[in-house]
């Protein structure tokens, strides 16, 4: 038997996306409506609740009220907004980030889609806390840069629409000025840190891709990890993911578009020995892992399926 699944805001970035990625899978039925009864209130919680899975693709307060609007409790939901990231009766759903993760998200009713950003953050340094290398109490920074599109279909007009008001030609563009970014608590809950850390988001002229990197100074650390043990860290963790890969530190260029266009994430760990320095560098698809490709995976492992079921890796 197919698993029915309905995407609330399929025509956004986002959810466009998912649909590229389900489209044609015969262990999926897609509840579709055109855009009259996509408007239609009535029909669209008839929708919401007879469908095996929802998946949200909407703002945040949107998000908050389709899920006010699911009655049967039959129905599981995937939320690909930042509504409930850290809301504590939904699971995290970024399946590799702690053991025992994805059996979580197998079981559960409500799996909140991280964010893009917070992907490559955690995914770089989590499994560092786990381990004792990076302690809870310091203050990470995270520097990071996205494509375009990872702004929906407003920014992508700034960028692409000459006929947009708001069209832009800036090659770089840093934003998330007064250090209060809305993925910084998603960041800091997950990671298990003590402070928020500090978040340096900025958007290129680039449709999609990402590169998250957080620098570490191992040598004001109590236990003064090495370069080695941090990447040896990170390969432990994600030794058995179809997903995340560690890659050695051997380039001389970290480019954003890595992971455009896949569904994977990349880590490294570059470094100065003398310095006692460190700089963990994150590739991914802000709609792919970053996104789409986080929310197929969530599904797959809900229903049972191949984890990596349409995705591309």
């Amino acid at each position: 038997m197919s698993a029915r699944v309905f995407i609330d805001g399929a025509a956004g970035t986002t959810g466009l996306e998912i649909r590229e990625r389900l489209a044609g899978r015969s262990e999926i039925e897609l509840l579709v409506l055109d855009d009259a009864a996509r408007k239609d209130a009535a029909k669209r919680e008839e929708a919401l609740n007879s469908a095996d899975f929802v998946i949200l693709c909407l703002p945040d307060d949107a998000a908050r009220d389709a899920v006010a609007m699911i009655r049967s409790e039959h129905v599981r939901v995937i939320d690909a907004s930042t509504a409930h990231r850290v809301a504590p009766d939904w699971v995290y759903g970024f399946a590799e980030l702690e053991p025992g993760q994805a059996a979580a998200i197998a079981e559960a009713a409500r799996v909140s889609n991280p964010g893009c950003y917070p992907t490559g953050f955690l995914a770089l340094v989590r499994p560092l806390i786990r381990a004792g290398l990076i302690p809870h109490d310091f203050t990470l920074t995270a520097n990071a840069v996205s494509g375009y599109s990872g702004g929906g279909k407003s920014m992508i007009a700034e960028f692409e629409n000459r006929d947009s008001p708001t069209f832009t030609e800036t090659a770089f563009r840093a934003y998330g000025l007064p250090l209060a970014h809305k993925h910084v608590a998603e960041m800091q809950k997950h990671a298990r840190i003590e402070h928020p850390p500090i978040f340096l988001p900025s958007v290129v002229r680039a449709y999609r891709g990402m590169v998250v990197e957080v620098p570490l100074p191992l040598h004001a650390f109590t236990r003064r990890p090495s370069i080695e043990a941090c990447e040896n860290a990170l390969r432990e963790a994600y030794k058995d993911s179809p997903v995340v890969r560690v890659l050695s530190a051997d380039a001389s260029t970290v480019t954003i578009e890595e992971d455009a266009g896949t569904d994977r994430l990349s880590l490294r760990v570059f470094g100065n020995v003398e310095t006692g320095q460190a700089r963990l560098i994150a590739t991914l698809d802000n709609l792919g892992k970053g996104a789409a490709g986080a929310a197929v995976q969530n599904l797959n492992i809900m229903a049972g399926l191949d984890p990596v079921a349409g995705l591309v890796l």
